[in-house]
């Protein structure tokens, strides 16, 4: 198979695993000003109920002039043409290549009429095409409007995290339908020092028209909207987000207040947006839009793109965050009668739902039992591209998985979190996915004492991968000194065995806890006896009161029997 071939095959397996996951995903950013050792972090969630968590890996690869590229619709496996193929690809693993170059998304939808059934790109493919063919965020803000302007976009309405050892960009994208081929966007610098984040809603809403280091745009972005006769206003005051993904009610309670959770943790002050993020929009024409009045009407308490935080963050922060379920807010979900007996923070879907005609809504939490992967990148400036680039990735519910570390220049991932080990609907003894979903489904059933036990393993393994990471750098960098290949070798060796390792202590785990919550029992191992000891805790005075009121006549022991 020539070499073009093999790479979107690859994309074309990824995509048998994958269903259309609009709404579904989280991305936090955190520029190296605004981290704690100067990396500049972009963490992403691949949400959707059919999504099969596993690493990918494109190797460099060398091509000749003339050979093509077929593309395939990452969603469906749909074969949508072809492109011109580049004479060299990079090295990527999972979302990030050898250049320390990183990129997410969310989708946010947009106007229904902009998807372009005729595009050749749709954004799964955009990202992994430009993951293989840029070295820096700004490059891959050129790369990808190239691609959807040649070729045409095959999606809906999207935004990329794209990151780089010195800068964050957010790129929001969006179509042109029957209108005109390829699409209409802003790019967006995020302020060094400063955090973001989107979660399936648009976020960029005005921007500076005349300043290319920080905002980039498609040209014909504002007149588009005006030929459409979608913005009447001043270009100054054309809002990207208000005229092509204007904010609803679940863009602020199911999207955008997933980045509140964020915004909330990291700065003082940020419960002035609650209600927004509650889902109570407000369009006050009196109310000033950036400083000026809103005749456009905007949603006019929307949180703004960017914050800078009253601390500095770790990327160990931001995978804490990436396992928030609105805890502490009157939104969590493992205070009410729908948690059950246990305290469970999911709810199955669907998200919305009716009783006696009202409709009613389950929450949207940053960590979903729908993960499919999520990983939280690190880009390095002061360590050569080869051990800088570090991918702490995981799979099934952020909330139970353990963000293991993968150094972008190795040259294979671990067997048990590859491409083709199982599948979907193909299990696989050996596969990071099901041995970890065995875990977190098991959790469910018995939330509040089976999770903290996972949790407890989680810090455990995540804690002794930081304290190993400074080691191995200075390891691969005294190699680096006399063979970069061999610093390569050894982190591929690292990554490949810290990722078996993980999946090997998950089985052992999965094997205790089942043996532990067995039928309702809590046992605990006696020493030097085959009998364990056995605890029923029965339930909990929330849950009796709740039966008590729907069933106790049914149900009560006459009193004479007490």
């Amino acid at each position: 198979m020539k070499k073009g071939l093999l790479s979107l095959a690859i994309i074309a397996l990824m995509v048998l695993g994958f269903g259309n996951h609009s709404k579904a995903c989280t991305n936090f950013l955190v520029t190296k000003g605004a981290s704690t050792d100067g990396s500049s972090i972009v963490s992403y969630a691949a949400d959707a109920h059919v999504i099969y968590g596993e690493l990918y890996h494109w190797p460099a690869a060398d091509y000749k002039a003339g050979e093509m590229l077929p593309v395939y619709e990452w969603d469906t496996g749909k074969y949508l043409g072809e492109i011109d193929q580049v004479a060299h690809t990079y090295n990527v693993i999972g979302n990030m290549n050898e250049h320390q170059l990183v990129i997410g998304e969310t989708t946010y939808g947009g106007r229904k009429e902009l998807k372009d059934a005729n595009g050749v790109i749709d954004y799964g493919s955009l990202i992994y095409i430009t993951l293989q063919r840029s070295k820096n965020a700004r490059e891959a803000v050129k790369t990808m409007g190239e691609l959807v302007a040649k070729y045409g976009y095959a999606s809906s309405g999207e935004s990329f995290s794209i990151g780089d050892p010195n800068e964050i960009w957010i790129l929001e994208l969006i179509g042109k339908g029957k209108f005109g081929k390829g699409a209409v966007w802003v790019a967006r610098r995020i302020p060094d020092g400063y955090v973001s984040g989107h979660a399936n809603q648009a976020r960029i809403t005005t921007f500076p028209l005349n300043d290319p280091e920080n905002c980039i745009y498609s040209p014909d972005v504002i007149t588009f909207a005006r030929e459409r006769g979608w913005y009447k206003g001043k270009d100054k005051d054309f809002s990207f987000s208000d005229v092509y993904a204007p904010v609803d009610f679940g863009g602020a309670r199911f999207c955008d207040a997933r980045v509140w959770t964020m915004f909330n943790k990291v700065k003082k002050g940020m419960d002035k947006y609650w209600e927004y993020a509650k889902g109570n929009i407000k369009h006050d024409k009196k109310f000033l839009f950036n400083g000026k009045k809103n005749p456009n009407k905007y949603a006019s308490n929307r949180m703004p793109l960017w914050i800078k935080p009253d601390q500095k963050v770790s990327a160990q922060d931001i995978m804490a965050y990436m396992r928030d379920h609105f805890e502490g807010t009157e939104l969590d979900m493992s205070k009410d009668v729908g948690a059950g007996a246990w305290g469970n923070p999911y709810r199955w879907r669907p998200m919305t739902w009716e009783h006696n005609g009202q409709k009613y809504c389950n929450e949207r939490t940053t960590a979903t039992q729908q993960t499919g992967f999520s990983f939280v990148a690190q880009c390095r400036a002061w360590l050569p591209r080869e051990i800088g680039g570090l991918f702490w990735f995981g799979v099934d519910d952020a909330s139970s998985t353990v963000y293991t570390p993968m150094y972008t220049s190795m040259t294979k991932v671990p067997e048990t979190w590859a491409v083709g080990n199982g599948a979907i609907m193909d299990w696989s003894n050996n596969s990071a996915f099901w041995i970890f979903s065995q875990v977190t489904n098991l959790a469910y059933t018995r939330y509040s004492y089976i999770h903290p036990e996972v949790e407890k393993e989680q810090q455990r393994l995540e804690n002794k991968f930081k304290a190993y990471t400074p080691a191995v750098d200075a390891a691969a960098q005294e190699l680096y000194k006399t063979s970069p290949e061999l610093a390569v070798e050894y982190l591929t060796d690292y990554s490949c065995n810290m990722g078996n390792m993980v999946v090997a202590d998950w089985k052992k785990l999965y094997e205790e806890l089942f043996m532990k919550y067995h039928d309702g029992n809590i046992r605990t191992r006696v020493p030097g006896q085959k009998t364990p000891k056995v605890v029923q805790p029965g339930y909990d005075e929330k849950w009796k009161k709740n039966v008590v009121e729907d069933h106790g006549d049914l149900i009560k022991v006459p009193a004479s029997s007490h």
